[in-house]
């Protein structure tokens, strides 16, 4: 199968990759697969064993918890952001369900693959690791503000 040629150019812009040198960026462009979604499409739903990790593109994509089978939003991204972190700890499992908004595009990459890369090149998993936890710690602030806005006793009393 022949690398679609949009790829390494899609990767190089994203700001995940930047830094990576050209080295790495060809062998995670080899990695890459472009993927779409349709508006309202689940991408995924919490708990879901999905073992991909995804580079945004364009498009949003709203990230849930869902109670009672509604889906309250914790955080939305979009172009240059990214999505599925979970896959790389290999069964555990998402966190959050992710819908798209409209029409997304994202760059996907297998966890397994990247766990592999990252074994082979352990400088390179340093950064992805790195980087990975920045993603984490953001959605984990993101979810405790959505929190705060909606417990928050002054909050409450203000009307919000």
């Amino acid at each position: 199968m022949s690398l679609d040629p949009s790829i390494p150019l899609l990767l190089g812009r994203h700001p995940f990759a930047h830094g990576f040198n050209a080295t790495v960026l060809e062998q995670l462009a080899s990695l890459a697969r472009k993927v779409s979604f349709s508006p309202n499409e689940v991408i995924f739903r919490e708990g879901d064993d999905i073992g991909d990790f995804y580079l945004v593109v364009s498009g949003r994509v709203a990230l849930e918890i869902v109670s009672d089978g509604v889906g309250h939003r914790v955080h939305t991204l979009s172009a240059g952001d990214e999505l599925g972190w979970s896959a790389l700890l290999m069964g555990q499992g998402k966190y959050f369900q992710a819908r798209a908004l409209e029409r997304v595009e994202v760059l996907a990459f297998s966890g397994a693959d990247l766990l592999k890369f990252c074994e082979r090149d352990t400088a390179f998993g340093f950064t992805l690791m790195h980087r990975l936890l920045g993603v984490v710690a953001e959605r984990l602030q993101a979810t405790r503000l959505q929190l705060l806005d909606m417990y928050w006793p002054v909050a409450k009393k203000a009307g919000a």
